[in-house]
Parts: C-alpha cells; sequence; structure tokens
C-alpha cells in the first residue's frame, strides 16, 4: 500500500466554474460577477486542499461469476467489473481526498454567503477531480511502459456497480483511515470531496467506450466533452 501526500494541484477558474455545474463560456458572458466569485474561491481555496491518495496494486488470480478474486482473498464484483476488469492482470485501487478543511470552511459560509460556499464547493470538486486524473495518469504511464494495456477507471455508483457494493468492497481493500477518510452509514464517504476508483492492467484489456458512457448521468450530463477516453484511439 501506497500514501502520497505530494501533489501540487494547479487549476483554473473555468474548473472552478465547471466544477459548480455551471458552463463557463456561457456564465463568462450572461454573468461575469460569478466569474469573480470564482476567481475568489479559487485564491481562497487552494491553500486549504490537503490532498492525499492511498494505492493498493493487487494481483488477479481470477474471474468466476463476475467476481473478480484478488490475492489475499480480496474480491471486486459485479457485471460492469467483469466486462472491463476480466482481462487485468492486476488491479490498482484507490481512494483520492482533498481533505476536510476546505469542505469545513464552505459549509460554515453556507448560512451567510451562499454564492461564496458554492465557489468553494467548485474549487473542492474540480481539485478532486484533477487528482484522480493524475493519479490515473501516473499508474497508466507505468504499466504502459510495462507495455501493459488499461481500462477505463471504475467507480462505485457507476451502472452495473453500486455504491454500497463498490465502497465496501473499495474501502475492504485499502486503509483509506489513513489519509483520514471513511464510510458513513450510506457507504458515502467523509470527507465528501473525496473519490474512489479501480483501474485493472493487462496484455488484453476491454479498451471500448470512456466512463462517462457507464455514469447514471450520461443522457444528460453537459460535460462529458471535458473528460478524455482513458484510452483514445
Amino acid at each position: 500500500m501506497m500514501i502520497d501526500r505530494d501533489w501540487n494541484l494547479s487549476l483554473t477558474v473555468d474548473q472552478v466554474l465547471r466544477g459548480q455545474g455551471a458552463d463557463p463560456e456561457k456564465i463568462r458572458a450572461r454573468r461575469p460577477a460569478l466569474v469573480e466569485t470564482a476567481e475568489w474561491a479559487l485564491r481562497e481555496g487552494l491553500p486549504l486542499l490537503e490532498p492525499a491518495v492511498v494505492i493498493r496494486e493487487l494481483v488477479v488470480q481470477s474471474l468466476r461469476h463476475e467476481q473478480l478474486l484478488l490475492e489475499e482473498g480480496g474480491r471486486l464484483s459485479g457485471s460492469l467489473i467483469a466486462q472491463h476488469l476480466g482481462g487485468a492482470s492486476r488491479v490498482a485501487v484507490m481512494v483520492c481526498t482533498i481533505g476536510s478543511q476546505l469542505e469545513a470552511i464552505s459549509g460554515e459560509m453556507m448560512a451567510t454567503d451562499p454564492l461564496l460556499s458554492l465557489g468553494l464547493e467548485g474549487v473542492g470538486t474540480a481539485a478532486v477531480e484533477l487528482l484522480a486524473t493524475e493519479v490515473i495518469s501516473r499508474l497508466e504511464a507505468a504499466a504502459h511502459a510495462d507495455g501493459l494495456q488499461s481500462s477505463i477507471p471504475l467507480s462505485p455508483g457507476m451502472i452495473n456497480w453500486t455504491v454500497e457494493v463498490g465502497q465496501t468492497e473499495i474501502f475492504a481493500l485499502v486503509d483509506a483511515g489513513q489519509i483520514g477518510v471513511r464510510l458513513n452509514g450510506s457507504s458515502m464517504m467523509v470527507p465528501r470531496m473525496s473519490l474512489s476508483q479501480v483501474l485493472g492492467f493487462g496484455l488484453e484489456m476491454n479498451l471500448k467506450g470512456r466512463s462517462c458512457d457507464y455514469c447514471n448521468l450520461n443522457q444528460t450530463c453537459r460535460y462529458q466533452d471535458h473528460y478524455a477516453p482513458a484510452n483514445p484511439a
């Protein structure tokens, strides 16, 4: 198991706006005051980030009845897992977080200045997504150097891998408590600005599609074009 806290996250105002669920181009044209809020949030929010990642790589032993059996008795289960990790010889299981400080301050500000609070929320959302993207990029580069292909990143809550099942399995495989992340009674991560993912590596992986294709919001999300496929053709 590896813990890495050495991350320098460089965010843009557009990323913060998208983190709030806004279209940066439209916001700049119609509501420039919100751009100023995002700029403020970026200045104030960056020093509050406490990025940390815990990663564990495990050897795949077999795939049986939509259960990926791992070394030391670990497992990942479900049709999404079987579809994308069936050809994997090893998997990387990870939890990423930006800590609780920004989330706490954003929560305190909600009662007095909701707009600034939402700006900080945008910083946090964008930051944890960027952190996960950078982790995946490093892992993919190392695997490709070994001549291996990589799967798309899989996260609990995607189609055919429920939060309840996926989070329980991931947290059984990594000690996320070492970076201050835990599951609550609803299988949601605390701090909330955290992400959990699984990536598979092998000689012949399923390279079709991208993570957005298996998101429950894939029919309505306006921002799919901002997420490049993990394995571009």
